[in-house]
């Protein structure tokens, strides 16, 4: 764990849970895609760059999800290096305080508010073209998070993010976050059709070919839309229709889980309700959501 890997003359990523992406420029200058899960991750990049004789200069974060910028607060103390991400990942970077709540939906309880669901803060810039090493470009992978991006380099190394779990993950969990469905599949779509010589996901082996894996991801998402409509046949509450979603999936329930899972089954509804295949209703002062059944002729 946390081996360094070289991919190319250039290009390289430290092994660990939440891939870290590395490009060097000229002898010592690096950059980081993202920085790891917390200060202990972040203690060990510095020391890979130490044994190295690298010199930090920039972190770019894929997103603001607590296990890629966990490393910031500490490799920026460190380095004096400058971070930065796009649009709401920034914000959320700023104020890590954001995602608990936000998963919430209100204040956080004492049980959200731990290293991985709050990193420590530290000072992010926005994300502009200006800003990339030579030959980098940012490629748009919205889905699993707000504004979440990915990185291309001139050497044709892909890093893309969470844009897609490993075939383990989706066997094991059924069900990973997403901020907005619809998103991930039109983000899944892309990576089927973009050209580079590897592609490095956070949370699978890198590959030469994507294709397969994006399609997995694409089927999982769908039969997760399906298995909401099936359980949404009869009109139902929220909470009921998450206990039925970790029931289905062979999920424990846990505070982290809830809201973890607990946001991702709501973007599947609002994201339904907007194509029309889910309505809702109020009934004894309960919200109800139910199957849109297809019009008949």
């Amino acid at each position: 764990m946390y081996e360094l890997i070289q991919l190319s003359e250039h290009d390289y990523y430290i092994d660990c849970p939440a891939k870290i992406g590395l490009i060097r420029s000229g002898e010592r200058d690096v950059v980081l895609i993202d920085s790891g899960s917390d200060k202990d991750a972040g203690k060990k990049v510095y020391r890979i760059l130490e044994s190295k004789g690298w010199s930090l200069k920039a972190i770019f974060n894929t997103h603001s999800h607590a296990d890629h910028i966990g490393g910031n607060h500490f490799l920026q103390g460190k380095t004096g290096c400058k971070i930065y991400a796009k649009g709401m990942e920034c914000a959320y970077s700023n104020l890590p305080a954001l995602e608990p709540a936000g998963l919430y939906g209100g204040l956080p309880f004492r049980d959200l508010k731990h290293k991985f669901l709050m990193a420590q803060e530290s000072d992010v810039l926005p994300l502009t073209e200006d800003v990339l090493p030579d030959g980098v470009t940012v490629l748009a992978l919205p889905g699993h998070s707000f504004d979440m991006v990915g990185f291309q380099t001139g050497d044709g190394t892909a890093y893309i993010a969470d844009s897609v779990s490993s075939e383990e993950t989706l066997a094991k969990y059924g069900i990973g976050y997403l901020w907005n469905p619809q998103e991930a599949l039109r983000t899944l779509e892309y990576l089927q059709t973009l050209e580079a010589a590897r592609f490095v996901p956070s949370h699978a082996p890198a590959a030469s070919d994507i294709r397969k894996l994006a399609q997995l991801n694409s089927q999982a998402i769908l039969g997760i839309k399906e298995k909401i409509l099936e359980l949404c046949g009869t009109p139902v509450t929220f909470e009921t229709l998450l206990k039925h979603m970790f029931d289905s999936f062979g999920l424990q329930m846990s505070a982290q889980q809830y809201v973890l899972i607990g946001s991702t089954v709501r973007s599947y509804l609002s994201s339904m309700y907007e194509e029309n295949s889910l309505s809702f209703c109020f009934r004894d002062n309960q919200m109800l959501w139910q199957t849109v059944l297809p019009a008949s002729f």
